[in-house]
């Protein structure tokens, strides 16, 4: 289906038109018109408020403007009055059939939900999850994760080629160190049975005696030193590293329904680092101070030498010396260290100058905890500077708080370490099921059992993407399991009761196909529905262009309480008029895909029954 029009546009237009031909002199009024939908039902379906703002320019009242623009004009064939209220707004009232028109168009949109492809023949790369090998993904990666997961389906919604790029961690000094312990003290059965959670135990008890032993450490070194000149030994053991923690994610990946177009560790990197510092030296960015090899970003840029002419002031007027000293160093970005070696700062350059190579992306996102918020800038600085991407490229960091427990407290488990991601998974499944078992006594074990799974997963990442990345979550069993209020189960639950719904609809009416029966929106709430789903494309514009799945959420949320209200107020089942009633069925059906559709968005299931 080609893109629905949009009635925000299409009126903005018409009322610009209005605008510009009732005061052809001014140029303000040449720019106003833009229509947006009503706050409340009562002020129409859709707004301008623009009279308002002309009224210094113009010179005249607000309300005297709006009707000057309304005098005379023949409404679009859509509007069934137009009206001035208040001190000057213009309110449009969309005729019902109109409406209930374009709510099916957008909720029968098989291919795109009515979603406009804005990003038809571009390319996006999305950066997201980056575990490290060796180590358990725990409950801090479920945020990376699932929000990445969803921009990608969001931006690949709005017609963008995206590449789902997880950026693992491979490389480091803490292969040597996990080698030596390796052929100290592994435990091969276990590294049979749970691969990763051995490595992680190998590498503390290695780290432990490093600390405590100076010879230890220098052994560790020396595993390290042969790793990167290529020791056919250590090499197979560090890919047996990755492999074996690969496999690991790969199975969590499998649960949270997560899959990316490439793969690539900080290692596949290393052979550009070199040139990197090379070509930065050359164009005059980067020079030598200690031995190490920096970029002062203050000479890249004046606002960042302002800003950290402020931050320094500020620190030593309340005599923080210590503070100043580190502020001011907060703009030097070391590309090469003392030893000769290379950190992330020259990998993620050359990662960008690679993603450049292979994709043209039109845009990159990374998103990552808000403690790399400093390094972002950065990297995307020298970026832009050295030319590492294209001119325009839209270089996006999307910055996520951390989770606490509910009561705002570091989340742990008795031993002191953050839970496991898998532990956590585990966990929702498990009260899921207790739910399922509960509202559905009779239903068969293996499908309460794949329901549950439906149900935990999803209210896990839901319980993360409703919130704005940038907040802190303070996660409670209670409120993400619970089939009440803004919850994932309440959205999945909400989805399942239109099913069950249109399914007795049909064993009741037989003869009946609502699927081509048009609906009559008699009633507010019913027009209050197919509004919303009106604003379901731009909604997905909105949550593309910012990168925040929330949006999404916060919609889903409210379409399903939309539909509450009219579940409880108004029968479908019982209706009187047949042509009222087929109609309803097929609004029914239409909060249903957009409630499906939106879920999937997020990456969650919509399971028919609940």
């Amino acid at each position: 289906m080609d893109t629905i029009p949009s009635f925000a546009e299409e009126l903005s237009a018409w009322l610009g038109a209005r605008f510009a031909a009732a005061f052809p002199d001014s140029p303000e009024a040449a720019r106003a018109g833009r229509v947006v939908p009503s706050a409340k039902a009562g002020f129409g379906d859709f707004q301008c408020a623009d009279a308002m703002q002309l009224a210094r320019p113009l010179r005249l009242p607000p309300r005297k403007i709006a009707e000057a623009a309304l005098a005379g004009a023949a409404l679009p064939d859509c509007v069934e009055r137009a009206e001035v209220a208040g001190a000057g707004y213009v309110n449009l009232t969309l005729k019902a059939e109109a409406l209930a028109a374009r709510a099916c168009a957008v909720a029968e949109d098989g291919a795109h939900g009515g979603v406009p492809q804005l990003g038809a023949g571009r390319t996006v790369v999305v950066d997201y999850s980056s575990p490290n090998v060796a180590k358990s993904m725990h409950i801090g990666h479920i945020r990376s994760t699932v929000i990445g997961g969803s921009v990608v389906e969001i931006l690949r919604a709005l017609g963008y080629e995206v590449i789902g790029d997880n950026h693992i961690g491979d490389w480091g000094t803490q292969f040597g160190i996990i080698i030596k312990g390796y052929r100290e003290f592994a435990d091969r059965d276990a590294l049979a049975r749970d691969p990763v959670p051995e490595l992680e135990r190998i590498y503390k008890e290695s780290y432990a005696r490093a600390k405590a032993d100076e010879a230890w450490m220098d052994a560790c070194r020396a595993e390290t030193v042969k790793l990167q000149q290529g020791d056919p030994e250590n090499r197979a053991l560090w890919q047996d590293f990755i492999r074996m923690s690969r496999h690991t994610f790969d199975e969590i990946y499998e649960r949270l329904g997560i899959s990316f177009e490439t793969t690539r560790g900080e290692s596949y990197y290393q052979p550009q680092l070199a040139a990197m510092v090379e070509r930065l030296e050359k164009a005059g960015l980067a020079h030598e101070s200690r031995g190490a090899v920096v970029v002062d970003l203050r000479d890249l840029d004046p606002a960042f030498a302002e800003q950290s002419r402020k931050a320094v002031e500020a620190a030593l007027a309340k005599n923080d010396a210590e503070s100043a000293a580190r502020e001011d160093g907060k703009w030097i970005c070391i590309v090469r260290k003392e030893d000769g070696g290379f950190n992330y700062n020259t990998t993620d350059l050359a990662t960008m100058e690679t993603r450049e190579k292979d994709y043209r992306p039109a845009r990159i996102v990374i998103i990552t905890d808000d403690r790399q918020i400093p390094h972002f800038q950065q990297l995307f600085a020298i970026t832009q500077k050295l030319g590492l991407v294209s001119p325009g490229t839209d270089l996006v960091h999307v910055a996520f708080g951390t989770i606490t427990d509910e009561n705002g407290h570091p989340f742990s488990t008795r031993s002191g370490g953050m839970p496991k991601l898998k532990e956590l998974l585990d966990e929702a499944a498990s009260r899921a099921l207790a739910i399922v078992r509960e509202k559905n006594p009779d239903l068969p074990d293996a499908d309460a059992r794949a329901l549950a799974e439906t149900i935990g997963i999803g209210a896990v990442k839901y319980s993360d993407l409703a919130m704005d990345p940038i907040t802190t979550i303070r996660f409670s069993w209670d409120a993400v399991l619970s089939l009440q209020g803004n919850s994932g189960p309440y959205l999945q639950y909400a989805h399942a009761r239109i099913r069950s719904l249109l399914a007795k609809y049909a064993e009741a009416f037989p003869g009946e196909d609502w699927r081509a029966a048009p609906i009559l929106l008699g009633d507010p709430l019913e027009r209050a529905l197919a509004r919303r789903i009106l604003a379901f494309p731009e909604t997905v514009v909105a949550a593309g262009a910012k990168c925040r799945p929330n949006l999404v959420a916060d919609y889903l949320f409210c379409l399903a309480q939309d539909y509450s209200s009219f579940y409880q107020k108004l029968s479908v089942l019982k209706a009187e008029d047949p042509a009222v009633r087929v109609g309803r069925a097929r609004l029914c059906a239409a909060v249903a895909s957009v409630l499906r559709r939106g879920l999937a968005l997020l990456g969650i299931r919509a399971p028919e029954r609940m």
